[in-house]
């Protein structure tokens, strides 16, 4: 065990470190993560709109202006997730290189509108020619999680143009007694510009080169879709929730290294499904965003189950009291007392179970919905600390999502249980060598 710990500690864990310290991953994290609370608050006008109570719902039902009304906040949150991404991820990078966090977020939102495309519509006839007469507009769609991909892309090469820019010093610079607020605007006046030139120059690249038409076509057929018909399979959700744990054992919050990567795919799906939701037709997508929240009960590792095995079952005092500790936090899904305090970070026997749980709760998960037995995520965002069980009824919008989750606790909670005796016991021994070592030297004191 101590050369395997050894191994981890040498070779995985600088690797691993770094990874988790890469300034880029770290602003996609971040940026992503600024979307997440309007993304919460749009989820609950979505649920109040499409409450499953008949009286309730016959009621909308005969007064369709209400119901109108209601989804307002979803869609003025839903629906600017990939601007807010966009914005978000930029101003985190320009953060991270010590640069003006604002001007990089608004060079990266107007980069962004530079290589989206418009979408023409009709808004009259001309009177004399009859001929329909056509404007051009944004295609709001891409505002949203459609446009997470290009966004985040987009946010990080504007970014690293304004820092280019500014490192080579190619700035206007004003005197001392301007105003620091003006003087920043006009700091950032060349790289915006430089930003703005190339967005232009890449979009009429594409739209000139190739049958794409649009940046967010390229995107969406060579990074995309690939991405999420692999990723959001059966085999690739598990091997990204091994990731996770792996990155865990470590120490890492694995969590949020590879959520920088798989969130953009996830909230897509989630968006789907709550358009499908809102729609009233069937919903497709198995993993989303929120498919976590159903598998990691009590935390990544799903460790609610080994918190109540310490509970009721711990015979050393350490793992009483880390069971009393850990239930409050375990049941609002925050679990960094036991990872850290058990631990499972480096623990040879641990790790095993820290790694199997999730994974099995994942094809438990995909499986019961694949077949019908359960109900799929309607696209409703919760809290990462909604309590197990009633999270489970709110992200399906059915009864079967609370029971999967009473299910995965059961389990899980048999996975954990021998390698948790195991632990115990060894603690327990540690315990009653102390205890005997310090009756003995009492013995001799009082001789």
């Amino acid at each position: 065990m101590s050369k395997f710990n050894s191994f981890l500690e040498t070779k995985v864990m600088p690797v691993a470190g770094r990874l988790a310290a890469q300034r880029h991953l770290g602003a996609l994290r971040d940026g992503i993560i600024l979307a997440m609370p309007l993304i919460i608050i749009g989820s609950l006008f979505l649920i109040i709109a499409n409450f499953p109570i008949t009286a309730w719902t016959n009621y909308l039902a005969e007064h369709p202006t209400i119901k109108t009304s209601l989804l307002y906040p979803y869609r003025g949150t839903f629906e600017i997730m990939g601007l807010v991404a966009t914005f978000g991820v930029a101003y985190r990078l320009a953060e991270s290189y010590k640069l003006d966090a604002l001007a990089g977020g608004a060079i990266s939102l107007a980069a962004y509108f530079v290589v989206s495309p418009f979408t023409s519509y009709v808004v009259g006839q001309d009177p004399k020619t009859g001929a329909n007469i056509m404007e051009n507009a944004y295609n709001t769609g891409l505002f949203t999680s459609k446009g997470l991909f290009v966004g985040m892309i987009i946010a990080i090469l504007s970014t690293e143009i304004y820092r280019f820019i500014i490192k080579k010093n190619i700035v206007i610079k004003l005197p001392d007694g301007v105003p620091p607020a003006v003087a920043r605007s006009f700091t950032a006046l060349i790289p915006a510009f430089v930003a703005v030139v190339a967005a232009w120059c890449l979009r009429l690249l594409v739209e000139n080169v190739g049958d794409f038409g649009s940046i967010h076509n390229v995107v969406a057929v060579l990074l995309q879709e690939p991405l999420t018909s692999i990723g959001t399979s059966l085999i690739g959700t598990i091997i990204v929730f091994i990731l996770i744990q792996m990155l865990w054992c470590l120490g890492l919050h694995g969590a949020n290294i590879v959520g920088a990567v798989m969130t953009p795919i996830w909230l897509t799906l989630t968006t789907e499904n709550a358009l499908s939701f809102e729609n009233g037709e069937p919903i497709k997508n198995i993993v989303t965003n929120e498919f976590n929240d159903l598998v990691f009960i009590g935390g990544s590792g799903t460790t609610l189950s080994l918190v109540l095995a310490m509970l009721f079952f711990a015979k050393s005092q350490q793992m009483k009291q880390l069971g009393r500790l850990g239930i409050g936090p375990g049941i609002f899904n925050i679990n960094e007392p036991i990872t850290f305090g058990m631990p499972i970070v480096l623990n040879p026997i641990m790790m095993l179970p820290f790694i199997l749980a999730p994974v099995v709760a994942v094809t438990m998960a995909y499986l019961s919905m694949d077949w019908g037995l359960v109900a799929k995520p309607i696209g409703v965002v919760t809290p990462f600390t909604m309590p197990p069980i009633l999270g489970g009824y709110i992200i399906t919008g059915s009864i079967s999502g609370a029971i999967l989750q009473m299910a995965i606790i059961v389990v899980t909670f048999f996975i954990y249980f021998p390698f948790f005796k195991m632990w115990d016991t060894q603690k327990l021994a540690e315990e009653k060598g102390t205890t005997t070592n310090i009756s003995s030297t009492d013995k001799t004191v009082n001789m």
